[in-house]
């Protein structure tokens, strides 16, 4: 018999669904769980496969006060928000190197005027850094429409259902838990 110490259990990972894209997510306020943790990863990886995107993102979903702080350091803008995107990649063609700081306080105000569960909102907001890697901007009304509008199809796509805007013409309620 070995006398290593035992492990530490593993965290959950997603090697993304035959799409070559691996979804890592880490819950940095120990409010999130397992189950959630698994259902986000889960989620993302069937949201984002019509993208045809490979390569690596990892989540790190934190509070207020860790957003701030980043949102802070690294934009220059005072206060929290709901995620902040790192691509990591020198050249927008190779296969994607994403962090991702998703906070979880806002995803929970932002769930509650929405109607929906906190990992649905966290859900969204991966979606949308994964789509600004692949090159799709809101920084004007008609970006943010159209880029918005993509989120909500690939979230209808995954069985969630229209996140966003779910009143938007054509969007279905989503099936599933959150």
């Amino acid at each position: 018999m070995d006398d290593a110490p035992a492990s530490q259990p593993e965290p959950p990972r997603n090697p993304g669904l035959s799409s070559g894209l691996a979804i890592d997510v880490v819950d940095a306020t120990d409010r999130v769980g397992a189950e959630r943790i698994a259902w986000l990863m889960d989620h993302a990886a069937r949201a984002l496969a019509p993208l045809g995107v490979s390569g690596e993102v990892r989540v790190r979903v934190v509070d207020d006060a860790e957003m701030a702080e980043a949102h802070a350091r690294w934009a220059g803008v005072g206060g929290t928000t709901d995620v902040l995107t790192f691509d990591l990649r020198d050249d927008p063609a190779d296969p994607l190197d994403t962090d991702v700081l998703a906070c979880l306080d806002e995803a929970e105000r932002q769930a509650v005027e929405r109607g929906h569960a906190p990992e649905r909102e966290l859900l969204l907001y991966l979606v949308h850094a994964v789509l600004h890697c692949c090159g799709h901007d809101d920084h004007d009304e008609a970006r943010a429409e159209r880029m918005h509008a993509l989120e909500d199809d690939l979230l209808e796509q995954a069985g969630v259902g229209a996140t966003f805007d779910a009143s938007r013409p054509g969007a279905t309620k989503g099936g599933g838990r959150p």
